[in-house]
């Protein structure tokens, strides 16, 4: 029996990286899972066929979630393939792309995070739990400085941690609890490499500093680790990077 037998679970931004890895080690617990993605359907699709090959069951679902109705989408599609909504991963996240307009980044780490919550709020059932994937370099913006590339996409994902974390008290009394996880610059993420591209040399001089650096597949175990987690809502878990607690 997997831990999430009977359970359905959202995760966004699934069909490559760390998302993808998340949605598989989340269906092998049970989950029937809603694959997420932009553009890709392709690759969605492969990840979709990954956990239904592996006995699993999931679907793929094109949504952008920077509209309402890409939200909408994405919440109806859990509730009319499974009938149930108890897991939400909030992994997408962007804003180095080239071509957005300025405010792209805002728009998605911060106001797509929130809306998304509050249309798949009144379907989650008590004890149910939403999970936002985030990174030190954002979630400790304030106190530590990060690459200059990265620095406005570090604060839109600071402003969407503080905008779930505002919605606490409304989860709480749904009895939903809200979790965190933060992890250092994962090797082989998009993101690691546009910082790389950007600014050669930034994921060698990150891992001397850091000691070692977390696969794509050791972060994403991680965040599925805190779907079930027994951990009290608002709990931040950390993931490497001990020396920014220094």
């Amino acid at each position: 029996m997997g831990k999430l037998d009977g359970k359905t679970a959202i995760v966004t931004g699934s069909s490559r990286g760390v998302g993808a890895d998340v949605a598989k080690f989340l269906a092998a617990e049970g989950a029937a899972v809603v694959v997420n993605y932009r553009q890709k359907a392709p690759r969605a699709n492969k990840v979709v066929a990954q956990i239904t090959e592996a006995g699993g069951r999931a679907v793929a679902v094109g949504a952008d979630l920077t509209t309402q109705e890409g939200v909408q989408a994405l919440v109806s599609a859990a509730m009319e393939n499974y009938g149930s909504l108890d897991l939400v991963v909030l992994n997408a996240s962007g804003g180095m792309e080239s071509g957005m307009a300025e405010n792209y980044a805002l728009k998605l780490n911060r106001d797509a995070q929130v809306n998304l919550l509050n249309a798949a709020l009144p379907l989650m059932k008590a004890g149910s739990r939403v999970v936002f994937v985030t990174s030190h370099q954002a979630h400790f913006i304030e106190t530590v400085p990060t690459m200059p590339e990265y620095e406005p996409v570090a604060r839109s994902k600071r402003a969407g941690e503080d905008a779930l974390r505002a919605l606490i008290p409304n989860l709480a009394e749904e009895d939903i609890s809200l979790v965190v996880v933060s992890g250092d610059m994962i090797e082989g993420t998009v993101t690691a490499t546009l910082l790389d591209r950007a600014n050669p040399g930034a994921i060698e001089a990150r891992r001397a500093e850091a000691g070692r650096l977390y696969s794509v597949a050791e972060f994403a175990a991680e965040i599925a680790t805190m779907a079930t987690a027994d951990v009290e809502t608002g709990h931040t878990e950390y993931v490497g990077g001990a020396d920014y607690f220094k």
